[in-house]
């Protein structure tokens, strides 16, 4: 059996993916044309040189400057659009999609229409592809920023906006600051998530449980620093949104077989793959599965179950999630029969 062909095949689910830091490299140089941006950069494949970096501040860097091309809610749109395009043809059925509305207020650009520009943009495929939304707050732009967000998204559940978190700086702004605007999104009824144990240690994951409550967390790579933690988040079986190949971009981590990814899940802990910022790091979930397989032992049936764990941790209906899991399990019957 060819398994890059029973991967590309294979009906996914991701719940760890930045919008902006999806757009497809030809869309993202198309704007910059639009724009008449950035004189060092000639053509789409100098576009993607850029997207290497010697380390996290150089990446959060980075994801300012290409935000900068996005100015008009038609940019919004259209780049909607072409995420979701690409997902869809990756065989991604469903999709929580983070975006940061705090990055574009400075442009003069409001919530509610941003908001609606990026769901008349996935709306182009919308009976192929399911994306819900998760306001990303923006550590580095405070909770300050973060509370008059929330109180707009309550008014803004029709446009698929399912929850919060907060990405951005973690090893600058720890997660603590951030409580009382978790307390009032949950009030709303959203659910939370929160980059954590990324560019910061153990530390920064116990603040998100602990102040900020959160249902899931992403990343979760430094989590292994401290043995108490990571029972604990076995014992609660707090999923954890995994990006394995984010960490290797960012330097994170040095070597792929160094991550712990596999140690957490030989150890019965919630975890499940995701690209993060796919776009910026040159990779897809197809690579994510492929990868665990080649470099960390992982086999077809501990794919299985990350996909599974995944749809579980998912905030669609449990209708919406048995379907998927009925779909995966058609896949490998069909297949591997």
């Amino acid at each position: 059996m060819n398994r890059e062909r029973f991967i590309k095949d294979l009906p996914k689910v991701e719940l760890h993916i930045h919008l902006e830091g999806a757009i497809p490299v030809i869309a993202l140089w198309n704007l910059i044309v639009k724009y008449k941006g950035n004189k060092n950069i000639g053509n789409a494949e100098e576009l993607a040189e850029r997207f290497k970096y010697k380390d996290f501040p150089q990446f959060i860097e980075t994801w300012g400057w290409k935000n900068q091309f996005l100015r008009e809610y038609e940019d919004f749109k259209y780049i909607a659009k072409e995420v979701a395009c690409d997902l869809k043809d990756q065989n991604i059925r469903y999709v929580e999609m983070f975006y940061t509305p705090a990055d574009h207020f400075h442009k003069n650009i409001e919530l509610q229409k941003l908001t609606e520009a990026v769901r008349e943009g996935f709306n182009y495929y919308a009976n192929e592809i399911d994306i819900l939304l998760i306001a990303d707050l923006c550590r580095d732009a405070g909770p300050d920023s973060g509370m008059p967000v929330v109180n707009q998204l309550s008014e803004l559940k029709d446009t698929g906006v399912i929850g919060i978190g907060i990405g951005g700086s973690e090893h600058k702004y720890p997660p603590a600051p951030f409580k009382q605007v978790y307390e009032r999104a949950r009030k709303y009824g959203f659910k939370t998530t929160a980059h954590a144990g990324e560019a910061a240690g153990a530390d920064s994951i116990w603040g998100a449980i602990n102040e900020l409550k959160a249902d899931r967390i992403g990343h979760a790579t430094r989590a292994f620093e401290d043995d108490r933690l990571v029972e604990y988040l076995g014992n609660k079986q707090i999923p954890l949104e995994m990006c394995p190949i984010s960490n290797l971009r960012t330097g994170v981590i040095k070597d792929i077989k160094e991550h712990p990814v596999k140690a957490y899940y030989k150890k019965g802990l919630n975890v499940f793959v995701n690209t993060d910022d796919p776009k910026m790091f040159n990779n897809c979930l197809d690579d994510e599965y492929l990868i665990l397989m080649k470099e960390c032992g992982f086999e077809l049936t501990d794919i299985k179950k990350l996909l599974e764990n995944s749809i579980n941790s998912a905030w669609c209906e449990t209708g919406k999630k048995q379907k998927l899991i009925n779909e995966i399990n058609t896949y490998f019957e069909s297949v591997l029969r």
